[in-house]
């Protein structure tokens, strides 16, 4: 029978930290704000997990909580809340290792950051990839030539029938843009490793000789388009930048719709397996970026598995492709468990989500209620793929301005950092800090483990390669909840989540 839980002892630290300053509008704490001598950090805590018997919690909430941390101790007995939520941790059941958290370096991106200061930029970059103070992420996407966050159309070889490729040259959007802080990201990481795509090839080696619509790589130039790509890996490679995979393309789906703007390559599975396995692949293997890994789709996960199993189904392109990429965008129209069945039916592929993001709403009515609304969706997504074979989770954006931009296309988007160049400062919101708390605490090789959770409360845990617990619950309701947290092995935890929260539990 199990025993009510004995009062649990929470109390709050002190700690060497720095507090958001807080952009404050009239509904609540819109975000908080960074420029290039101040930006609130993650407490550090010595040791990193506390002693046995105890534990670390940080929350993060709608009323502005940023990551507060306060600590508690287990009690040793069993316990079940009638009245509360109760979940039950096993770390000895374990599923996939985590590679990473991290975000995309576009064309708007770089266009932001290089409008602020030097000092502020730099701000910037560590509050993403500092080890220290930042989010620690590890992994960054970088786009082969233009996306709908350029202000542009290009590839790097618009020259037409330029089958040699004699005409291929990086962008100036490359050289200003996007190697400069992908450099200063890896300095403070040296472990990013970085996820390329191209959203089309050169336009003229489609279909359709556009940079969008109904458009699908001729054939006669499926192996141009492989040495296209082996030439961007050249050209980063020659600037210290190795990629670390690659995708088939970015939303080749969007190529069904005749009418959708976004730059756009359509695949079917069977021409993605054609050229898979009689292009890329063997060109890849053949070269000195062999190490490079070749993902599939990059496009939403209704066409899962469907999509990838013409090129897992075949023994020749199935040897060169590590796993699927998924975007967020159509999760609502299709359930978790299409990731199950790609990992039940091909469980030696990896399963990356490379993209999400969300219409502009810095600045509309109720901003405050919507950004952290969007705060909780991602908290919420990233627990989902995880506990679904997932090993990482890839913001788009890292940061845009006030209008959700620039880009060609007025295609406005949020991100975890807004700035605002005429005050030479940043706004860390809410969906930055959701990410923070895996980022921060679930480092590579992070193994997944068994946590149980409820309709109230979202739960993921992991072991960390130093043998810590980090569990992760999200709350997104409007009343406090009351958690009973069983860990098998190490005894009770007692949690009273705040209403709309994200709270991650660490301990040895």
């Amino acid at each position: 029978m199990w025993k009510i839980i004995l009062i649990l002892v929470v109390f709050s630290v002190a700690v060497d930290a720095k507090d958001c300053v807080p952009h404050i509008v009239e509904d609540g704490v819109l975000a908080c704000i960074c420029n290039s001598t101040y930006c609130d950090d993650a407490p550090e805590v010595e040791p990193k997990v506390p002693e046995k018997g105890s534990f670390y919690w940080f929350a993060s909430n709608k009323k502005g909580d940023r990551l507060r941390l306060s600590t508690g101790t287990f009690s040793e007995q069993e316990s079940h809340s009638p009245s509360g939520e109760n979940l039950v941790l096993n770390s000895t059941k374990k599923y996939q290792t985590i590679v990473g958290f991290g975000g995309a370096f576009t064309d708007s991106v770089g266009i932001n950051i290089k409008k602020l200061s030097p000092a502020t930029q730099d701000q910037l970059i560590r509050t993403y990839f500092d080890q220290k103070v930042g989010s620690r992420y590890n992994l960054g996407r970088v786009p082969i030539a233009g996306t709908d966050f350029s202000t542009r159309h290009y590839t790097y070889d618009d020259r037409k029938n330029d089958v040699s490729l004699k005409h291929f040259a990086l962008a100036q959007e490359d050289y200003e843009y996007k190697i400069p802080f992908i450099k200063k990201a890896r300095e403070l990481n040296p472990d990013l490793k970085l996820v390329s795509a191209a959203w089309t090839a050169p336009i003229w080696m489609k279909t359709n000789d556009k940079y969008n619509g109904f458009g699908f790589l001729t054939k006669k130039y499926y192996q141009a388009y492989a040495n296209y790509l082996l030439k961007f890996l050249d050209a980063y490679k020659k600037y210290d930048l190795d990629i670390w995979a690659m995708s088939t393309s970015n939303e080749p789906l969007n190529a069904f719709n005749p009418n959708f703007p976004l730059t756009t390559m359509g695949w079917t599975p069977e021409s993605m397996a054609d050229w898979v396995g009689n292009y890329m692949g063997p060109s890849l293997a053949s070269s000195v970026h062999n190490k490079t890994l070749i993902l599939l789709l990059d496009d939403n996960r209704i066409v899962l598995p469907w999509f990838v199993k013409a090129t897992f189904d075949d023994k020749k392109a199935s040897k060169y492709a590590a796993g699927t990429a998924v975007h967020f965008y159509m999760d609502s129209k299709m359930p978790a468990t299409v990731l199950d069945w790609t990992h039940e039916a091909y469980p030696d592929k990896i399963i990356l989500m490379t993209e999400a993001s969300e219409q502009r709403s810095w600045g509309s009515p109720n901003v405050v209620s919507k950004l952290w609304s969007r705060a909780e969706e991602y908290a919420t997504s990233i627990i989902e793929y995880m506990n679904h074979w997932a090993v990482g989770w890839m913001d788009w954006n890292l940061a845009l301005d006030e209008t959700g931009g620039p880009n060609w296309l007025n295609n406005t988007n949020d991100a975890g950092v807004i700035i605002n160049p005429s005050k030479d400062e940043f706004y860390k919101t809410g969906m930055y800090y959701a990410v923070k708390h895996f980022s921060r605490f679930v480092d590579r090789n992070s193994v997944r483990v068994s946590i149980t959770d409820t309709d109230a409360v979202k739960a993921t845990a992991f072991v960390t390669p130093s043998k810590e617990i980090v569990a992760v619950l999200c709350n997104r309701n409007n009343s406090s909840k009351t958690v009973t947290l069983t860990d098998v092995d190490r005894g009770v935890m007692r949690l009273e989540l705040s209403p709309n929260s994200i709270n991650t539990v660490i301990y040895q």
